[in-house]
């Protein structure tokens, strides 16, 4: 289907009363799975937040990068293990998490970004005492749950015109150590330190769905008091439960609205920001 010179006219015009409405508020996005492994759909992610920042929001990036951990401790002749969904953290594991996710995929994120027309700089959640964590729990080694959250680094990125984007290792106050963040945490929790309008959770499904095997179920609004219903008839399940967990304190940290989107869909945060169409599902408080 060829669109005429109208048909992008008409997108554009539908797209302003959404670009004045968001101008100048901070949006989190959590970048990760298909979306950042498909070459396609990682330049439609990237120009997507470079297009938002040109526009006038405040767009901040947090990532993992769970394949890239695998691909090098495959090389390394370690296999990955998981407990409860969380990867199993011992020491030569961090090492690789903190270089991989500090290092490689936090740089090269960065990189991408400015070649394609954006202004990016990369952080860790150890910059300036970012994320600082203490141990989850033994049972998952190296693994951290945030105590508190020092956003300053990040504002002053975003107040001086940058992206910030920030790789998900968290300095641990409990010990000499750092620790393995989950991303969909970290960014919840700096959504909330940061005062952001809104938290986008990139995945591999189209939302939450009332029946995970149709599409075509898909709720696309929950709000926060039907959760813990959803939860116990089985509809959140899985994967989805930690999503909408941190979804939750998300919104009681003060975001005033959490998007769980399709990164298997080209340029699926426009659509879902600056379009009259929602393709994922939003979450928001009470009203």
């Amino acid at each position: 289907m060829a669109y005429t010179l109208a048909d992008r006219a008409q997108v554009l015009a539908e797209a302003l009363p959404y670009i004045q409405k968001y101008n100048g508020k901070t949006i989190v996005v959590k970048y990760g799975g298909n979306a950042m492994v498909s070459q396609e759909l990682r330049c439609a992610v990237i120009s997507d937040i470079i297009l938002l920042s040109l526009v006038g929001l405040k767009v901040v990036v947090v990532h993992g990068g769970g394949p890239e951990i695998n691909q090098m401790l495959k090389r390394l002749g370690k296999e990955g293990k998981f407990v409860d969904g969380l990867r199993y953290t011992d020491e030569e594991t961090m090492e690789v998490v903190q270089q991989v996710l500090c290092g490689k995929v936090n740089k090269d994120l960065v990189a991408t970004l400015n070649r394609m027309g954006g202004q990016a700089l990369g952080l860790c959640g150890m910059d300036a005492g970012l994320f600082q964590a203490v141990q989850l729990s033994e049972k998952y080694g190296l693994v951290g749950e945030i105590t508190q959250v020092n956003p300053k680094v990040v504002q002053d990125a975003l107040e001086g015109g940058y992206i910030p984007v920030v790789s998900t290792v968290a300095q641990g106050t409990d010990g000499d150590t750092a620790y393995n963040i989950n991303a969909d945490t970290a960014a919840a929790k700096l959504a909330a330190a940061l005062g952001a309008e809104k938290l986008i959770l990139l995945t591999d499904v189209r939302g939450l769905l009332r029946n995970p095997k149709d599409e075509e179920t898909l709720i696309h609004v929950v709000h926060t008091y039907d959760v813990p219903g959803l939860v116990a008839q089985g509809v959140i399940s899985g994967g989805m439960i930690p999503k909408m967990e941190c979804s939750v304190d998300a919104i009681a940290g003060g975001v005033e609205r959490v998007h769980i989107l399709d990164g298997r869909i080209p340029h699926s945060i426009l659509i879902e920001l600056l379009s009259d169409e929602g393709i994922g599902t939003m979450l928001k408080r009470e009203e």
